[in-house]
Protein backbone atom coordinates (compact mmCIF):
# COMPACT_ATOMS: atom_id res chain seq x y z
CA UNK A 1 0.00 0.00 0.00
CA UNK A 2 1.24 3.50 -0.82
CA UNK A 3 0.92 6.37 1.62
CA UNK A 4 1.05 9.46 0.59
CA UNK A 5 0.39 13.25 1.49
CA UNK A 6 -2.14 15.75 -0.18
CA UNK A 7 -3.33 18.99 0.24
CA UNK A 8 -6.14 20.45 -1.23
CA UNK A 9 -6.09 21.06 -4.89
CA UNK A 10 -3.60 17.63 -5.09
CA UNK A 11 -3.82 15.62 -6.98
CA UNK A 12 -2.30 11.46 -7.44
CA UNK A 13 -1.63 10.26 -11.26
CA UNK A 14 -2.75 6.25 -11.59
CA UNK A 15 -1.81 5.08 -14.74
CA UNK A 16 -2.02 7.02 -17.58
CA UNK A 17 -5.68 8.18 -17.08
CA UNK A 18 -6.80 8.54 -13.55
CA UNK A 19 -6.46 11.38 -11.59
CA UNK A 20 -7.43 11.93 -8.29
CA UNK A 21 -7.85 15.08 -6.32
CA UNK A 22 -8.00 16.06 -2.87
CA UNK A 23 -11.21 18.62 -3.38
CA UNK A 24 -11.71 19.64 -0.01
CA UNK A 25 -10.64 18.66 3.62
CA UNK A 26 -13.14 19.33 6.89
CA UNK A 27 -13.08 17.91 10.02
CA UNK A 28 -11.90 14.86 9.96
CA UNK A 29 -13.11 13.72 6.51
CA UNK A 30 -11.39 14.20 2.51
CA UNK A 31 -13.20 14.69 -0.56
CA UNK A 32 -11.96 13.38 -3.00
CA UNK A 33 -12.41 13.83 -7.18
CA UNK A 34 -12.00 10.75 -9.29
CA UNK A 35 -11.55 11.31 -13.12
CA UNK A 36 -11.29 8.27 -15.09
CA UNK A 37 -12.65 6.52 -18.15
CA UNK A 38 -16.70 5.79 -18.11
CA UNK A 39 -15.35 1.61 -18.45
CA UNK A 40 -13.27 1.80 -15.10
CA UNK A 41 -15.85 1.30 -12.68
CA UNK A 42 -15.19 3.02 -9.03
CA UNK A 43 -17.31 1.86 -6.30
CA UNK A 44 -17.34 2.91 -2.47
CA UNK A 45 -15.68 -0.41 -0.26
CA UNK A 46 -18.56 -0.58 1.57
CA UNK A 47 -20.83 -0.94 -0.74
CA UNK A 48 -18.99 -3.15 -2.58
CA UNK A 49 -18.27 -5.62 0.18
CA UNK A 50 -22.03 -5.51 0.98
CA UNK A 51 -23.03 -6.21 -2.79
CA UNK A 52 -20.65 -8.78 -2.66
CA UNK A 53 -22.32 -10.47 0.53
CA UNK A 54 -25.59 -10.67 -1.29
CA UNK A 55 -24.66 -12.28 -4.17
CA UNK A 56 -23.20 -15.24 -2.05
CA UNK A 57 -26.39 -15.65 0.31
CA UNK A 58 -28.50 -15.47 -3.07
CA UNK A 59 -26.50 -17.63 -4.57
CA UNK A 60 -26.77 -20.50 -1.73
CA UNK A 61 -29.20 -23.17 -2.02
CA UNK A 62 -31.95 -23.89 0.28
CA UNK A 63 -32.68 -27.66 0.24
CA UNK A 64 -36.15 -27.71 2.00
CA UNK A 65 -37.09 -25.62 -1.50
CA UNK A 66 -35.84 -28.06 -3.52
CA UNK A 67 -37.61 -30.79 -1.60
CA UNK A 68 -40.39 -28.59 -2.07
CA UNK A 69 -40.62 -28.66 -5.89
CA UNK A 70 -39.79 -32.14 -6.45
CA UNK A 71 -43.23 -33.12 -4.73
Amino acid sequence: MLVITRKKGESVLIGDNIEITISKIDDGTVKIAIDAPREIRILRKELYKEVESENIEATKIDINMIKKFKK
